[in-house]
């Protein structure tokens, strides 16, 4: 016999110290369904709300789930050098559409050390010229980070915006081989 709420979305979080900066980690039963930068008190109070707003329930604070221990392990680890890939389960329910279909694109066809122009992305999801939709996709990436959002730049070499921060997008460019590191 079921019991009652069982089949009721949950969502956990953690956060985790990063070289840039806190990382908020929250995933659902589905997988990590959301990645949030600067995740200090007030951006990570605001960023519980917005998620209990849309996905109906409540976040719970359980570092020691086996999906947000996992998605730690692996974000530390990249941030150390020894991972390049995510391999967690993504729950992609936070976006839908065209800008799914950009950060699906993304997410395994852009690998690590490499970047793609915003035009070249949306040809590659069969939208020649929609360049700055996919831009808007790249605001809109509720798994940055583990979905790589930084490896998408300006097609006249320029770094572009990010939603971390351009000096964030600097920093995971440089630990990624892409740019030089920052001398400060």
């Amino acid at each position: 016999m079921d019991s009652p709420g069982q089949y009721e979305q949950q969502v956990v979080w953690t956060v985790v110290g990063t070289d840039i900066g806190p990382l908020l980690l929250a995933a659902t039963r589905d997988g990590l369904v959301n990645v949030v930068f600067h995740a200090t008190d007030a951006t990570r109070d605001r960023a519980l709300e917005r998620l209990a707003a849309r996905l109906g329930t409540e976040p719970v604070e359980a570092p020691g789930s086996p999906l947000l221990a996992e998605a730690t392990d692996q974000v530390e680890a990249y941030f150390a050098g020894r991972r390049r890939d995510f391999d967690v389960p993504l729950d992609w329910s936070l976006i839908s559409g065209f800008n799914r279909q950009v950060l699906r694109e993304l997410a395994s066809g852009v690998p690590y050390g490499q970047v793609a122009g915003y035009g070249d992305l949306a040809g590659r999801v069969g939208q020649p010229g929609a360049a700055q939709a996919v831009g808007m996709a790249m605001g809109a990436n509720p798994l940055p980070v583990v979905v790589p959002c930084h490896r998408v730049v300006e097609s006249d070499g320029g770094i572009g915006g990010f939603g971390g921060g351009v000096d964030t997008k600097r920093r995971l460019l440089a630990l990624e081989g892409v740019l030089p590191e920052p001398l400060f």
